[in-house]
């Protein structure tokens, strides 16, 4: 193991401090899947993070219309090793019974070929249910041993607090809030999120650590994300980058050689959040897998963050 396992929020689920998410793994019209990568490309990616150490996967329902949970399931039955999985519910505004959520739920695990989830999330706080009602299915999932922990996704702080009230009214802890995290995103520090979550101990699992890879120091202005990616950032905004990209590479040379994405990755980590970066391949497994093991100086995270502020 790299580095100790640490609880996800106060529960007794225990996670690596980075996991790997699995929004690529059957998306097609985002990511490519079928393109760039394949399901043979994925079991050894898998294989590989278990044997570093890193265990915790996430997916989501709506993730490949459900053929990421699948490709993960395949990869859990044929690997044959404890994994924590973290799925999600999508509160589709034709779903408004807390029964629905139930439905949902059975249906990841039928998916993924297990009895029990380890971390259920709602997706997004959206209308026209209360997140409420969300957090009641959320709590009555978890009393009846569906799940082991109850988590949300994209929540302010008005939700967060709603919702961990009413779970904390069923005995049952709220483990995390899955959000946008990365030095090209910081609202969770701008808008109080990161520290309520720190007070409430909630585990903030931060998606997208390296903004759909633009902090992994391979795109440019000349060389632009393919795909829909390319629509997101333009030649501007990669050209706006480029002094953190290098700020990022010339701190990893000082750790040994580290690449940006994984300099960027332990940023996340000193924050105080999980990061959980997509994996394609094999290849990106490893250098995931390298970012942790070691940490930045205060110093170096106090550049980052005025280089990030700079942006």
């Amino acid at each position: 193991m790299i580095e100790p396992l640490i609880s996800l929020g106060q529960t007794n689920v225990a996670i690596p401090p980075m996991g790997l998410g699995t929004w690529q793994w059957g998306d097609r019209i985002f990511w490519s899947y079928g393109k760039t990568h394949s399901e043979s490309n994925l079991q050894p990616a898998f294989n590989y993070a278990l044997e570093q150490g890193i265990n915790f996967f996430d997916t989501a329902e709506v993730y490949g219309q459900g053929q990421s949970e699948r490709l993960l399931g395949k990869c859990i039955q044929a690997a044959g090793k404890p994994v924590v999985v973290a799925t999600k519910f999508f509160p589709f505004p034709w779903r408004l019974l807390r029964s629905n959520l139930r439905s949902a739920l059975r249906a990841s695990l039928g998916r993924l070929g297990l009895k029990q989830v380890d971390l259920y999330q709602i997706h997004w706080p959206f209308l026209p249910v209360p997140v409420e009602a969300w957090a009641e299915a959320l709590a009555d999932a978890c009393q009846d041993g569906l799940v082991r922990a109850v988590g949300v996704s994209n929540y302010n702080e008005k939700q967060l607090r709603r919702s961990y009230s009413v779970l904390s009214r069923r005995e049952v802890k709220l483990a995390s809030n899955q959000i946008s995290y990365s030095l090209l995103d910081r609202a969770i520090e701008k808008n109080g999120m990161l520290k309520l979550c720190q007070e409430l101990g909630v585990t903030v699992i931060a998606y997208s650590p390296l903004a759909k890879g633009m902090l992994s120091g391979k795109y440019t202005p000349e060389n632009p994300p393919p795909g829909m990616r390319n629509r997101l950032y333009n030649a501007a905004y990669l050209a706006k980058i480029q002094p953190l990209v290098r700020l990022l590479r010339e701190i990893g040379l000082a750790h040994g050689g580290k690449l940006p994405s994984q300099v960027a990755l332990n940023w996340v980590i000193c924050k105080g959040a999980v990061p959980i970066p997509g994996v394609k391949n094999i290849q990106q497994a490893q250098d995931n897998v390298n970012a942790l093991g070691w940490r930045l100086t205060p110093e170096e995270v106090t550049t980052l963050d005025q280089a990030s502020d700079e942006i």
